[in-house]
């Protein structure tokens, strides 16, 4: 599992629904979520957490598209499997992990030290851990 220490910015709630922002190294997360821990407020540092799988990565981006995560990372390590690939990024304070096919990773041709863009969609990331508030 992936884990980014964040800074809440910002909670938007409508009924039970929830939009928070976060601040991670500089760069700006947000996430959604049905039910927010009461103890959950603006100023608290938590650690978020996303699935591998839940990472999508991008070569050379450029354009709009829904994902309301979007992370400038880089490529340190390649494992290429028989039909999945694990990458291994750094991006911000933290090193992740997205786990792709291995069609993607060859049809894209990553190499270690590329450039990427790192994708979360709001829906998949969450509070794991409330660190301080």
């Amino acid at each position: 599992m992936n884990k980014f220490t964040a800074t809440i910015t910002k909670i938007k709630s409508v009924e039970n629904l929830n939009i928070v922002n976060f601040d991670f190294s500089g760069q700006s997360l947000s996430m959604m979520s049905l039910d927010l821990n009461e103890k959950v407020d603006v100023g608290c540092q938590v650690i978020l957490t996303a699935k591998p799988t839940h990472i999508a990565i991008a070569k050379e981006f450029s354009g709009e598209i829904s994902y309301s995560n979007q992370l400038d990372a880089k490529i340190i390590e390649i494992n290429n499997g028989e039909l999945l690939s694990s990458i291994k990024l750094n991006t911000g304070d933290a090193t992740c992990e997205s786990i792709i096919t291995k069609n993607s990773s060859l049809r894209m041709n990553l190499k270690v030290g590329d450039s990427v863009t790192l994708f979360i969609k709001a829906s998949e990331l969450s509070i794991k851990e409330i660190i301080e508030c």
